[in-house]
């Protein structure tokens, strides 16, 4: 019993190595950003900009709740966030809106801060799907 759960450990060890070792320096990030928790969601931002400037290309997806960061009606609770998607879309990040949400929450694609694309399946799907993309959630 101790041998077959060394082995299985072993063989743990082995696979989060190897899968770390296919991570790439320049990989894209993901973040699908779904609060609108202050905190919570400027977390999320501020990791996307850090790896942002890192290198590494970032989308981040806004959803559920999160959609009143990315519109002008949230400018005066969430200023602080709208600025830091300002910062991230101007170094060359995509900030996308999932258009459900939009919709469902009251507003639309006009209501949008700077910057900010509506999503569509491609949209979506290209910044998602990219090769070795990694996702994060918020």
């Amino acid at each position: 019993m101790l041998f077959k759960s060394l082995k299985v450990v072993f063989i743990a060890i082995l696979a989060s190595l190897s899968l770390s070792a296919m991570a790439g320096p320049n990989d894209p990030l993901f973040i699908n950003l779904s609060t609108d928790e202050t905190h919570r969601a400027s977390m999320a931002i501020n990791f996307g900009k850090h790896h942002s400037a890192n290198g590494h290309p970032l989308t981040i997806f806004l959803n559920d709740k999160a959609v009143i960061l990315g519109v002008k009606a949230g400018s005066n609770k969430f200023s602080d966030q709208q600025q830091a998607l300002t910062e991230v879309i101007t170094s060359g990040a995509l900030v996308i809106m999932c258009p459900m949400c939009l919709k469902q929450a009251g507003y639309a694609e006009s209501d949008l801060i700077a910057g900010v694309k509506l999503g569509s399946p491609k949209v979506t799907g290209d910044a998602l799907f990219k090769d070795g993309t990694k996702t994060m959630s918020w």
